[in-house]
């Protein structure tokens, strides 16, 4: 059989794709190029094989299994990467035709993402996926499965090591799963002190790497990973900015999406991606400069709907103007803006559409309070903000940010 080579080093692929008309072969096919890419694989090939279904044993047929060993041989490849879901047996098959390691496109992201979480809470998610992801392909992965276990405690009625692999799977799958329950009770007791003390939230959404890191780093200096790579931001980072009208909003990072998200991590990740659901209002930030800006729309715009946020406001945050060559064609209006988060051009707007479709949750006043209603700005300057503050002949006069419960008792001193 094969050998594992060192994982330092980048590790020559080929990418297999057999086209039953189901997606775009060719579009997918770059995208799992760029998923390599971040996995420090270095792709040395392409093969694609038109066909009507996908062959139960093999998936791809022996004719091209012998081309695509052919290629491999030639390209001194170690790893190949097929560009959908493969069963356990059907890796095993390819793997004895192939003579190299054989993975699957949610294998690769898995990766990927087992790669880039860093908080405890992604950790769990990522290790979530995989054991789920794994637990049914056991039986198709070799002889090794199937021997009976060895050592005290495994002997009487002869359990297999399959059946101890899988008991084990799904005791860790529980553990994990309770873990990730009581981290969730946190995030959402947090999201309900956000809401108790009047804290807006924007969630930034959106394809992975059109640039929604570079944009919170650029807003508010949060100094959060930003690579020209898939999936280069997994675990949640929020950070506070200032309003033009004085108010504060909480902008939620979240994790990048992409086309055929495999569907043990969209659950692993329903915590994470909940924020966007439980938030004031939704950045949608998409790559101008991509030509599949449409379908990395489509692919946002389904999931949001899945995760229930269709009646939250949304702002699509037109990102990467800089580099995108037809700007002419985007209108902008109160819910659509055009900026360069990497040249930080467009904010001014940004800012200002963010105001505008934000909940009105306390008002900017230009004051002049009798010296006699004095209580009156200590319940302003207890429930909002206040900017300036100077005496006149008649009054206190204040430049202030009202809270919506005062903003009627305020417009009897409005200016």
């Amino acid at each position: 059989m094969y050998e594992n080579k060192t994982e330092d080093l980048p590790v020559k692929a080929v990418l297999a794709c057999v086209d039953t008309g189901e997606f775009d072969a060719e579009v997918s096919i770059n995208e799992l190029a760029e998923l390599a890419d971040t996995a420090n694989a270095e792709v040395v090939g392409t093969i694609i094989q038109k066909r009507p279904a996908y062959d139960p044993a093999t998936c791809m047929g022996a004719g091209r299994l012998e081309e695509l060993k052919e290629q491999l041989e030639a390209l001194e490849a170690e790893l190949v990467i097929f560009d959908h879901e493969l069963t356990g047996v059907q890796v095993r098959n390819i793997e004895q035709i192939l003579d190299v390691r054989v993975i699957d496109r949610t294998t690769l992201i898995l990766d990927i993402f087992a790669q880039r979480a860093r908080t405890k809470e992604g950790k769990l998610q990522v290790e979530l996926a995989q054991q789920k992801y794994r637990l049914p392909r056991l039986t198709g992965m070799g002889t090794a499965l199937s021997r009976l276990g060895g050592g005290i405690g495994t002997r009487g009625p002869g359990e297999t090591k399959l059946e101890t692999d899988k008991r084990h799977i799904r005791k860790r799958i529980s553990y994990l799963e309770a873990e990730l329950e009581e981290l969730k009770k946190h995030r959402s007791f947090s999201r309900s002190r956000r809401k108790k003390d009047g804290v807006l939230c924007a969630a930034i959404v959106g394809y992975t790497n059109v640039g929604k890191s570079t944009l919170l780093n650029a807003l508010t200096d949060a100094g959060v990973l930003a690579e020209n790579k898939l999936f280069a931001t997994l675990d949640i980072t929020s950070r506070a900015i200032e309003l033009p009208d004085g108010r504060s909003v909480m902008l939620v990072d979240t994790v990048g999406l992409i086309r055929r998200l495999p569907h043990n991590l969209v659950e692993a990740f329903k915590s994470t991606l909940e924020e966007a659901a439980a938030a004031d209002l939704i950045l949608n930030v998409q790559d101008l400069s991509s030509l599949e800006i449409k379908e990395q729309a489509e692919v946002t715009d389904k999931l949001l709907t899945e995760l229930g946020c269709e009646g939250i406001p949304r702002i699509y945050v037109m990102n990467k103007a800089d580099a995108a060559p037809f700007t002419d064609t985007v209108f902008e209006d109160d819910n659509t803006v055009m900026i360069s988060a990497k040249e930080r051009t467009g904010f001014d707007r940004l800012l200002e559409c963010i105001v505008k479709n934000l909940p009105e949750t306390a008002r900017r006043m230009k004051l002049l309070v009798p010296y006699d209603k004095g209580a009156f700005i200590g319940r302003i300057r207890q429930e909002g903000k206040i900017f300036s503050e100077e005496y006149a002949e008649n009054g206190t006069l204040l430049d202030a940010l009202v809270d919506i419960k005062l903003v009627k008792e305020a417009e009897n001193y409005s200016v």
